[in-house]
């Protein structure tokens, strides 16, 4: 897995700050290539219009995840670990070149009047964007201003994982331009494709380390080669090897046909090729930005830093961090769904183990109750011992004291009564949110008893008092009659 982290930011149009990184470009170069590590491939510009001239490079990259156009010159290139590395061969053409661009820039003859500063002004505007030709003399070709070169503003340097795999893994990345699913729907006949394409020994076997999406519906298949020896040993094909194998005319056309599209070798670099890389700035990249990137370097025994150049490749960049967070997002729902089974399992595990404990208990309980019969029918007849004796003791002072009205029993009892008292309740009233303790309920029945009671014998009084009453009135009203005779 290749992962990159970008730094630096892309420098505007007339600015004087530079950036880390190769250079972006707004022209439409003719062929703006970058070699990788292990295979060439050819990549378009960005196009501003052909009419501003167009730029050729030869870029050098590492593998999937460092394959950028920024470690290149327009001068001949000896490669070194398959064309990672690139030195120029004709550093007077370089002087040349870099007088030229400075007369283009700054000082053009090529119109003799005020129009030469206009001119200086839109070759600056032309190497700022990193594509077009700079005319400054009528004697001397124009200068071609491609991505690589220092004024470019579009650039920016960022950090790559470097290769943990070794020549002896003998792992080969094919990179395909069909969709994931269909790769591995086809998977065997893939397999059995190689094979013919190696030849078809018998003693060759083609196996798949991994299969992976990448951007634009392609996808990357790693694989290694193992061959068998007459003897029975066996060993996986050196990387190197296979890759130059597949570099091979004939064997790269049957690869094309297959719907490959580059090949390259999965391996580390060795600590002289790094060294190397870092010890000089990539073209285009102004050196003090290059030992700041250096600096700046997170990990270096993990990462090292690299050119990024144009959009495109920012754009490149962009989509493979865009799949590589879809990839990590799926391996999370994964293991998530993962999880909830086990957490299922887990539970079902439990409660599996509460019923296998009572099933022991039970089973312990049968196993002591016939252990007690055999123990009896086996001390029949035989007098009580001492020691049984003992233990006849202990178990009848245990059973008064389990009997014992305010001890154990007793309040087993009790806390069993409220149990039930508790169940009816519950029964009886479940809708009901709140209820009243017995005891209290009790207390509240005979109070009201009372209540009643007294109520009753007031009542009661009450009544006598009431014919009492009568009886006198009715007395009165007897009285009156004779009275009145009596005086008349």
């Amino acid at each position: 897995m290749n992962s990159c982290v970008a730094t630096g930011a892309f420098g505007g149009f007339g600015t004087t700050t530079t950036t880390a990184g190769p250079a972006f470009s707004f022209s439409a170069p003719a062929s703006t290539g970058t070699t990788g590590l292990f295979g060439a491939t050819q990549n378009k510009g960005f196009g501003f219009g052909t009419g501003f001239g167009t730029a050729t490079g030869t870029g050098t990259g590492l593998g999937t995840g460092l394959g950028f156009g920024g470690f290149s010159t327009q001068q001949q290139q000896t490669t070194l670990g398959g064309g990672l590395f690139s030195q120029p061969t004709q550093a007077p053409a370089q002087s040349n070149q870099l007088i030229n661009t400075a007369s283009a820039l700054s000082a053009p003859t090529l119109l003799g009047d005020e129009r030469d500063a206009i001119l200086a002004k839109w070759n600056q505007l032309q190497a700022f964007w990193g594509t077009g030709k700079g005319y400054f003399n009528n004697n001397i070709a124009p200068v071609d201003f491609t991505q690589e070169n220092p004024f470019c503003r579009f650039k920016a340097v960022g950090y790559c994982c470097m290769p943990n795999t070794k020549d002896e893994d003998g792992l080969v990345v094919l990179v395909f331009n069909r969709k994931e699913t269909d790769i591995r729907s086809q998977q065997q006949q893939l397999v059995e494709s190689l094979h013919k394409i190696l030849g078809g020994n018998q003693t060759l076997s083609v196996n798949v380390e991994g299969v992976r999406t990448m951007p634009d519906d392609q996808t990357e298949v790693v694989i290694y080669v193992v061959e068998r020896s007459p003897n029975g040993t066996s060993r996986r094909v050196p990387a190197t090897t296979l890759y130059a194998h597949f570099e091979q005319a004939n064997i790269k056309a049957s690869l094309q046909q297959l719907g490959i599209t580059m090949s390259m070798a999965r391996t580390e670099l060795s600590p002289a090729q790094i060294k190397q890389l870092l010890q000089n700035a990539p073209a285009g990249v102004d050196p003090i930005i290059w030992e700041q990137a250096k600096v700046d370097n997170p990990d270096p025994e993990k990462l090292i830093p690299v050119p990024m150049v144009g959009f495109r490749e920012l754009l490149r960049r962009l989509k493979v961090q865009d799949q590589m967070t879809k990839q990590h997002q799926t391996r999370l729902d994964i293991i998530s769904e993962d999880i909830s089974e086990l957490q299922k399992n887990q539970t079902t595990t439990m409660a599996k183990i509460a019923q296998y404990k009572r099933k022991l208990m039970d089973l312990s309980h049968r196993t002591l109750q016939v252990l007690i019969k055999q123990e009896i029918q086996r001390k029949s007849g035989y007098a009580i011992q001492a020691d049984e004796e003992q233990l006849r003791v202990q178990l009848d002072t245990i059973q008064c004291e389990l009997n014992a009205p305010t001890q154990f029993k007793g309040r087993l009892n009790e806390l069993m009564s409220q149990i039930r008292m508790q169940n009816h309740f519950g029964a009886v009233r479940a809708e009901e949110k709140y209820y009243i303790d017995a005891d209290l309920l009790r207390e509240i029945k005979q109070h009201l008893k009372q209540q009643q009671e007294g109520l009753s014998h007031l009542i009661s009084i009450i009544k006598d008092d009431l014919e009492d009453i009568k009886l006198i009135e009715h007395g009165l009203n007897e009285s009156i009659p004779i009275r009145g005779s009596v005086f008349s």
